[in-house]
């Protein structure tokens, strides 16, 4: 692949021209992560009949329960009115993974790991709480830290 990029006064605001002969699936990747770094990834939450706005920054994890969603924010259990798959792509480019078939975690909140007895990984997050990761997802996690998903406040 051959990237060419012109930086010049005369452009107003960076456009993206892709030049190609077939569409791949190298190209949709390409353009559903340009597309996911616009988004704001905000989200509405719901605790105690209010509406509070969510900083995916803060949020350790989001797990499904009782056909309920909730975002875990420290000792703060919020209910969020959308599907776990829906926030699963809003909060991607947050460096958000799934854990589990009902949990999704931020991987910039882990502390570290402890090795479950059954195969599965204990996270501990920088504000305390926990969650585990399945079997299924730990490769994929390892993986992703391993690229670069680490935290990156420092």
């Amino acid at each position: 692949m051959k990237i060419n990029i012109d930086i010049d006064d005369k452009h107003d605001e960076p456009s993206i021209t892709i030049e190609t002969n077939e569409w791949t699936e190298e190209l949709d990747e390409i353009v559903t992560m340009i597309k996911r770094k616009h988004q704001k990834g905000r989200l509405f939450g719901y605790e105690s009949d209010q509406t509070v706005l969510l900083d995916p920054n803060e949020i350790d994890f989001i797990y499904a329960e009782k056909r309920k969603v909730f975002a875990c924010i420290e000792n703060r259990h919020v209910e969020i009115r959308m599907k776990l798959y829906e926030i699963e792509n809003i909060l991607a480019p947050f460096h958000f993974m799934r854990f589990s078939k009902s949990v999704i975690g931020n991987l910039n909140q882990i502390e570290r790991f402890e090795l479950s007895f059954n195969g599965n990984l204990c996270v501990y997050f920088l504000s305390g709480n926990k969650e585990y990761i399945s079997r299924k997802y730990v490769t994929p996690i390892k993986n992703r830290l391993a690229m670069g998903g680490e935290r990156n406040d420092y």
